[in-house]
């Protein structure tokens, strides 16, 4: 797999025209990470540095195809004195695969604060290596080699009665990240899309799912970095009507809340199960049941 830093530096080709690079993937569609992950750095690139970001809505529309560049089109929507709002558009041979909003703050703005308490979890240590661990997710998590993905196991979670469905998942960057927190940012915007789609199959372990990821909205609410432990603390509120709703809340190691995810995705049964499993679940782009799906839509 090729770096972090690698696969999100976009190039400009113009004032707010952006192009990725091609990297070497055994996925038969663009991971869903990458493109939203890029977007963003294409965004940031465009707003003054006092700016961070703290909010991104985007929604997945076409598969991507990995052999080729994804141009990334920003529009600024507006530039106020405490919020920076921008649009980017991915597109592959003239049509749209991404598209997603941005909104930027000021930095040093004060006021309340407080956070819910980071759930209990073994230390990430004391789980398996998700590389090592034989079964259906070990091919695709060879795929995102640079990071370290560690499940709680079912014995281990410690359960709250009132979600329907749940896991939490231990992850990080496996090398050292440089000291710049858009990197970062923007390194946990590509890992948050791995593994919540999954959550909502915790509670039909036996269901055969067409799935794939329909849309992505993140927040970013305190500073972190992504080559530490994290903890994914996932829930699924609801299933129904063939999309499941997924949300999920991201820790550091000290039990600081750093971010916060929802995604909407597809969960239709009656159809083959893709490749997509409960650990790692890949996003509208990824697989050929996918690519019905965006037809179907």
């Amino acid at each position: 797999m090729a770096d972090i830093e690698d696969i999100l530096a976009v190039e400009r080709i113009d004032d707010d025209i952006f192009r990725s690079s091609v990297f070497a993937s055994a996925l038969r569609r663009t991971f869903g990470g990458q493109v939203a992950g890029q977007a963003l750095v294409a965004a940031t690139r465009t707003v003054a540095a006092e700016f961070r970001v703290h909010s991104l809505h985007g929604y997945f529309l076409r598969p991507g195809k990995p052999d080729q560049p994804t141009v990334f089109l920003v529009d600024r929507i507006r530039d106020g004195r405490s919020f920076v709002t921008r649009r980017v558009n991915g597109v592959q041979n003239g049509e749209t695969i991404f598209s997603m909003s941005a909104s930027f703050h000021i930095a040093g703005d004060e006021g309340i604060e407080h956070q819910d308490t980071m759930p209990e979890a073994p230390e990430p240590e004391s789980l398996p290596d998700g590389r090592d661990v034989d079964g259906p997710n070990k091919a695709l998590l060879a795929e995102w080699d640079n990071f370290d993905v560690r499940v709680v196991p079912e014995d281990q979670l410690v359960k709250h009665g009132w979600f329907a469905s749940q896991q939490r998942v231990w992850f990080r960057y496996r090398k050292p990240l440089p000291d710049d927190q858009l990197l970062h940012v923007c390194t946990l915007a590509y890992m948050s899309d791995m593994t919540l789609l999954g959550s909502a199959k915790v509670a039909h372990p036996d269901a055969m799912l067409q799935s794939a990821s329909l849309d992505h909205a993140m927040w970013f609410l305190r500073p972190f970095r992504a080559d530490d432990w994290l903890l994914y603390d996932q829930t699924s509120p609801s299933a129904s009507g063939a999309r499941a709703l997924t949300q999920g809340r991201i820790y550091d190691r000290s039990g600081r809340m750093v971010a916060a995810v929802t995604q909407e995705g597809l969960a239709r049964t009656g159809v083959p199960e893709t490749k997509a499993s409960v650990i790692v679940d890949r996003s509208a782009g990824n697989d050929e049941t996918a690519k019905n799906k965006a037809e179907d839509k």
